[in-house]
């Protein structure tokens, strides 16, 4: 946000209450992050920062720079204090490839490092950066914003025209104005814990398997069972994020304590073949604990202030969704800074901003809902893959409109039926009314199905094929002449075979 409002013109101060570099998790990229971060780069001449949307040119321009690789999403579902098996049907497993090579691969952040360069970045652009800060009294009078604190014993004291809130949730400005943060509307109470690991074994290693789209550890994966799941991400520097996100009341079977390492342990010894994978494993950083995982505010704005979507609500980090809403949302304001913010356009960012919190929060819900419920689950997360490769496509067609919202929550037809099977979803339906929810999912993805989705002979492993995409131009409003040159633009490299049109 600093760098970009930086090339406007803009003079930027900005403000830390910690210091660089520092444990935060908050560490998967997404297809459609990745292109935000492009179009951020390309608006704002920003191409130090470019080179982070894809893992080929993060390893060579910036291999200093922690991360990883990040393939796609593995779901694996597990049966409490069963070892993990599984048939050819994959009806334990859920691959879905966001790309079709490494060179193009999706990322996973190591925030110490990556957010520290993001600071040089901003220091280096003409910011001014005050670390370890503590701001004690805000005010907003005659259209400008006031902060005073301290750093280092002396006074601070910041005057300016806007105050943009980046600080996460219960943040600066959610503790400093009282902002009303009530509970989720859908979203069960969840808690998570978490740290970073060295030797963690691959799944790929434990359960080798042919023909997978991807080398399964290459990607966010996910270990579901009844009431929680698991994150893992590997970073280049061998290091691995693990945490665990826990609905009740299976939280408190695990009996979370103030001995976090006992609680992980606890947590393992229900899930043997996840314990297999962290054998070896060391924990190099402090534990992590977080009691209420979710949060959401009912302001995002005022007059002379706005709080980012990651300061406004985080959601869970199930499908990784925190950096896309708010890639998306320093686009808007960022749009809105150019000049002089409105009234109007200040509570547009910020109905936007709740809607597309109300979209997540309630996919999120059902899936946390149907965490029992293997097929159905698999079939929800569809939701999500189907809107967000649709939304990719159409903005890199250059075709926005086709896709509007986050999750396509405000597409006329999408929008609702998404909110209907999220509905039926966290009813419980069983029986006759689940099967025809399976069905009404189906029929809800199937105009924006443009990666082969509803292909039930892919078994759960669905690879990034540009045929999919050629085969589904018309969705897109586009010639498949068209496609072929997002494809090539994209760095597909010969994937598929050109077509005359």
């Amino acid at each position: 946000m600093a760098l970009a409002l930086r090339s406007r013109g803009k003079r930027v101060v900005l403000v830390e209450r910690g210091r660089h570099p520092r444990f935060v998790i908050g560490e998967s990229s997404t297809p459609l992050a990745n292109l935000l971060i492009e179009e951020l780069a390309d608006t704002y001449d920003l191409p130090r920062i470019r080179v982070f949307s894809k893992w080929g040119t993060w390893r060579r321009s910036r291999p200093d720079v922690g991360g990883g690789l990040k393939r796609g999403f593995t779901f694996l579902f597990h049966r409490p204090g069963e070892a993990f098996a599984d048939g050819e049907r994959h009806g334990r497993q859920l691959m879905v490839a966001a790309s079709p090579h490494d060179e193009i691969g999706d990322t996973h952040w190591y925030r110490p490092d990556f957010d520290q360069n993001l600071v040089r970045e901003a220091e280096a652009a003409g910011a001014i950066y005050l670390d370890e800060t503590a701001i004690d009294r805000v005010s907003f009078t005659g259209g400008r914003a006031t902060l005073d604190g301290t750093r280092h014993g002396e006074s601070v004291h910041i005057d300016a025209s806007f105050l943009v809130d980046a600080s996460g949730p219960r943040g600066f400005l959610a503790r400093a104005l009282n902002l009303d943060a009530p509970p989720p509307r859908w979203l069960p109470p969840t808690q998570a814990i978490y740290t970073h690991f060295e030797g963690v074994t691959r799944w790929d290693t434990l359960r080798p398997t042919a023909g997978t789209p991807y080398p399964a550890d290459d990607a966010a994966v996910h270990h579901v069972f009844p009431g929680g799941w698991i994150w893992v991400l590997r970073f280049a520097n061998g290091i691995t994020s693990a945490g665990a996100a826990l609905a009740q009341p299976h939280s408190g079977s695990v009996r979370l304590q103030a001995d976090l390492a006992m609680s992980w342990d606890r947590l393992l010894d229900t899930l043997p073949s996840v314990r297999e994978q962290f054998a070896d494993a060391r924990v190099v950083a402090p534990w992590f604990h977080s009691p209420q995982l979710a949060f959401r505010t009912t302001r995002v704005c005022g007059p002379n202030w706005a709080l980012l979507p990651s300061a406004a609500g985080v959601i869970d980090p199930l499908l990784s969704t925190g950096f896309p809403l708010t890639l998306l949302g320093i686009h808007r304001l960022l749009k809105i800074l150019d000049g002089v913010p409105s009234e109007a356009a200040l509570r547009e960012y910020e109905r936007i901003t709740l809607a597309e919190l109300d979209a997540t929060e309630m996919l999120i819900a059902a899936l946390y809902n149907a965490m029992s419920d293997v097929p159905l689950f698999k079939r929800l997360t569809l939701l999500y893959f189907a809107a967000a490769s649709f939304s990719e496509a159409a903005r890199r067609l250059n075709r926005p409109e086709l896709a509007p919202g986050f999750l396509l929550h405000a597409h006329p037809g999408f929008g609702p039926d998404l909110h209907t099977c999220c509905a039926i979803a966290l009813a419980s339906s069983k029986g006759r009314a689940r099967d025809e929810l399976l069905k009404m999912i189906d029929r809800a993805i199937e105009p924006f199905d443009i990666a082969g989705l509803l292909d039930r002979s892919r078994r759960d492993w669905y690879p990034a094929l540009a045929e999919d995409l050629l085969a589904s131009a018309s969705k897109l409003q586009a010639t498949t002449g068209e496609v072929e040159v997002l494809l090539e633009r994209c760095g597909f490299h010969g994937t598929f075979t050109p077509t005359k049109t």
